[in-house]
């Protein structure tokens, strides 16, 4: 389901993205549960439990992609969960406290800049301002989510309580397979700072403005790309990326008057994170002031590490043993939505490994047979929470 021929991409709101959507409801139904979608479009799949109005149990994860993206990113979480209540059902088990399946709509946050957008609806973290933001086409994303159905004047009521959240993710790294181990436990997620860098200078003609008198952005950016290569290389385990990078009006005849750049930073130390973000800052600032160039800074994440519930985990562990794994233990350096869960709730965060490590990418992947564990892991460690 992709809104790209040739390659998986699935954005917020777009029509594969619904066609998703469909077919999760569709299975979440299938598997016994009573489906919902809220606000922003999160489907919700629901196992009652002997006690109805107990806190549920929630596991899941996204639906929603980078531009040409791997298969498993996300969606491994959701049919994995969905694959543990239809295992349930066959075997007649009763839970003591509701299960809840979520599919959240967006987190990536490709189409607007919103990562997490699906949780932090549904955990009362998201802010209201965000509605204003427009994608490439010039629609905000109040208009995207009335179009998909949703309701942006609701958000606030989409909030509902968690007992626990738990998620699983392809590992997006090549710690597991490097070990040879299938399934990992994951400690920490790292906090992650993303921010968007704009310099205005002025365009001319490539061969008549001496080099002097030049107002270069792309310069100056191309400094701040560089700066952020070595900045995360003198300061391990800090990873920063500049993943995007436009540059107007982008003929090779005439010097840039506009360029602009993503800047993701990421630390599982806030401090440290905080510090290299403020460096970064800074830099940016000097080469716009070397060039006469306007520099505009535009933060678009925040999100602070978070520790996984320490009993949660352990949980975990004992239900990666009862499947015959050594369980091994890990921070994870790409957000997930167990991130933000975390306000509400306990968490917990099952890894499975991905070949080599890669992810964002069409070459992501994973054995049926590491599957298979992480299924009955879930449902080993499901049963074990509520018996």
């Amino acid at each position: 389901m992709s809104d790209e021929p040739g390659r998986l991409t699935r954005l917020y709101g777009t029509p594969a993205h619904r066609a998703a959507s469909e077919a999760l409801a569709g299975w979440m139904s299938a598997a016994g549960m009573s489906v919902e979608r809220d606000a922003v479009g999160n489907v919700i799949g629901r196992l009652e439990g002997e006690r109805p109005d107990a806190p549920p149990l929630m596991l899941g994860s996204h639906f929603d992609s980078v531009r040409d993206a791997g298969r498993w990113d996300g969606t491994l979480g959701v049919l994995a969960a969905i694959a543990v209540v239809e295992r349930l059902q066959a075997a007649g088990r009763h839970l003591a406290v509701p299960l809840e399946v979520v599919a959240f709509a967006d987190e990536e946050g490709i189409r607007f800049g919103t990562a997490f957008l699906g949780s932090a609806v549904l955990s009362g973290r998201f802010d209201p301002a965000e509605l204003e933001r427009v994608d490439a086409d010039g629609v905000s994303l109040g208009d995207a989510i009335r179009a998909y159905g949703g309701d942006p004047t609701s958000l606030d009521a989409a909030a509902r309580p968690a007992g626990a959240y738990v998620e699983v993710h392809i590992e997006q790294g090549p710690s597991l397979d490097e070990s040879g181990v299938a399934l990992g436990v994951v400690t920490a997620i790292a906090g992650q700072t993303r921010a968007v860098l704009r310099f205005s200078g002025a365009a001319g003609h490539a061969g008549t403005v001496p080099m002097e008198l030049r107002h270069d952005p792309l310069s100056a950016a191309a400094e701040v790309v560089l700066a952020t290569e070595a900045q995360a290389r003198e300061t391990p385990p800090l990873v920063a990326t500049v993943g995007r990078l436009v540059v107007e009006p982008g003929a090779s005849n005439v010097i840039p008057g506009f360029a602009e750049l993503s800047l993701d930073v990421r630390h599982p130390d806030d401090a440290a994170r905080a510090a290299a973000v403020g460096r970064l800052r800074e830099r940016a600032k000097h080469a716009g002031h070397a060039r006469g160039v306007r520099v505009e800074w535009e933060e678009l994440l925040d999100q602070p590490a978070v520790a996984c519930d320490a009993a949660l985990s352990e949980r975990m562990v004992r239900a990666v043993e009862g499947a015959g794994l050594p369980p091994m233990r890990l921070a994870s350096g790409a957000g997930h939505d167990a991130a933000v869960m975390a306000a509400i709730a306990p968490v917990a965060l099952l890894f499975v490994r991905c070949a080599g490590g890669v992810s964002h990418h069409p070459d992501e992947s994973v054995a049926a047979a590491d599957v298979a564990l992480a299924v009955d892991a879930l449902a080993r460690f499901v049963e074990d929470f509520a018996p």
